[in-house]
């Protein structure tokens, strides 16, 4: 679409889908994206039908298996009816599968008056927020045959299953909480092995120190830390089938570590720290964890960084701005992931806040995009100083109880992903925290 003058602006989430209509035939992947083209909508139809063709599609049965299949929803405020093009696509009311996607691009705010058209050509109900409860809305997901998906690794995966957890791995000497324990490769693998075997969905690798008042590393000596141990434990069979994950703000060290066989991107930055993050990124097409953070590590808790008028709104409003540069830049809704930045330039109050509001932040987020604000959440309060300083705590490796406790507060206000040291105590509080979700559910 981009190599044929259509500047792609949204993205929506990602579903897996039963087929529909000729039912006996592979899973279905629907989404959607909303951009801005010179294109006439008879030109724009050309262009996609070429862009099915080229991927492989032929003529067949109706609604038979295919490669891809492309449907203009809407152009610009305009109801188009001719022999070949009907807009809105006259069948977009009856089916979830598209509405899902459709209403993803947009926020619960309506935030111009193209997108309040859209809501007018609304069949049978006073705006497309109401068609999606009419047809069920978000008691669909994750039932009926839709799951809302994450491509990674070479699945996909449905975040909403069961609460992922993430086991770190620091490769400094200089970390708050265990510096210097696993420089060795040697050490390296015999921890990871230990956190799978605990638990562990996946490990994430940080070879670069970002306690506060940390000092930057070059690319070079990050790499020099990392590359070998992963390279180490992507030998060792007890690592099939998990996730791994490189702590990093620098891009060249995010590729290179891809490269070698890590699945996700998590940067504590956001983006901030290297301008070639967002771009080399959706050149990986891996998904990307973007953390909220004002400047760097050695400055994060500076005065000036600790101001905030609502710490959940305003953590909301930076995320979503943070978030549309990405997608702007190539990286898709569907392969976001969102941390609100625990312990990053927050105060204890304001850790504890967040903790206890990701709903708000969440909802914060819907309001300018709803494929955003069903991003998958992290969540990483592991041993951090907050914890100490509630429970009087000094020594980081005595907070693990205190750990447990803000992980159970983030799961059950809908954390899906936790990043922790110790992965055998979490892993058991994440099985309650399931069980408990589950119960409610029912």
């Amino acid at each position: 679409m981009k190599q044929s003058g259509i500047q792609i602006t949204r993205h929506a989430c990602l579903y897996e889908t039963a087929p529909a209509y000729v039912t006996d035939q592979p899973q279905f992947l629907n989404s959607a994206v909303r951009g801005v083209t010179k294109l006439g909508p008879h030109e724009l139809l050309s262009v996609l039908k070429k862009i099915e063709k080229d991927m492989g599609r032929t003529t067949g049965i109706r609604y038979g298996p295919r490669p891809i299949d492309l449907d203009i929803l809407f152009y610009g405020k305009f109801k188009i009816h001719s022999e070949i093009l009907d807009v809105p696509h006259e069948r977009i009311w009856e089916r979830p599968f598209v509405v899902a996607p459709l209403i993803d691009l947009l926020g619960s705010d309506i935030d111009n008056d193209t997108v309040a058209s859209w809501h007018s050509f609304s069949k049978h109900s006073s705006d497309l927020f109401e068609l999606w409860e009419k047809l069920g809305g978000e008691s669909l997901v994750g039932r009926n045959g839709m799951k809302r998906v994450l491509p990674v690794g070479n699945h996909l995966q449905d975040w909403s299953l069961k609460t992922s957890l993430m086991g770190i791995l620091n490769l400094t000497p200089d970390s708050f909480s265990d510096g210097g324990k696993y420089i060795s490769v040697e050490a390296a693998v015999s921890q990871v092995r230990l956190m799978l075997s605990e638990g562990a969905d996946m490990i994430d690798f940080g070879a670069q120190s970002t306690r506060p008042n940390a000092s930057k590393i070059s690319v070079e000596e990050e790499l020099d830390r990392l590359i070998p141990v992963i390279e180490a434990v992507t030998k060792i069979p007890e690592a099939e089938g998990k996730l791994l994950s490189v702590d990093t703000f620098y891009s060249e060290v995010a590729s290179e570590a891809v490269k070698k066989g890590v699945h996700l991107v998590n940067d504590v930055s956001g983006g901030r720290l290297d301008s070639s993050m967002y771009s080399v990124v959706a050149a990986l097409r891996v998904p990307y964890i973007a953390m909220h953070m004002r400047g760097d590590p050695s400055s994060m808790q500076n005065p000036e960084n600790l101001q905030y008028n609502d710490v959940c709104k305003d953590v909301a409003f930076e995320l979503y701005e943070r978030l549309k540069e990405a997608e702007l830049a190539g990286i898709p809704a569907w392969r976001l992931i969102i941390d609100p930045g625990i312990g990053f330039s927050k105060n204890t109050e304001h850790n504890l806040d967040i903790l206890t509001g990701l709903t708000t932040i969440r909802a914060e987020i819907a309001r300018r995009s709803l494929a955003f604000s069903h991003a998958p959440l992290l969540i990483g309060p592991s041993r951090k100083r907050f914890l100490g300083d509630v429970c009087a705590r000094p020594a980081a490796d005595k907070r693990d109880p205190a750990t447990v406790a803000a992980v159970t507060t983030g799961v059950l206000n809908g954390a899906n992903v936790v990043r922790v040291h110790n992965v055998q105590y979490n892993a058991d509080a994440l099985r309650l925290c399931d069980a408990l979700l589950e119960r409610k559910l029912r």
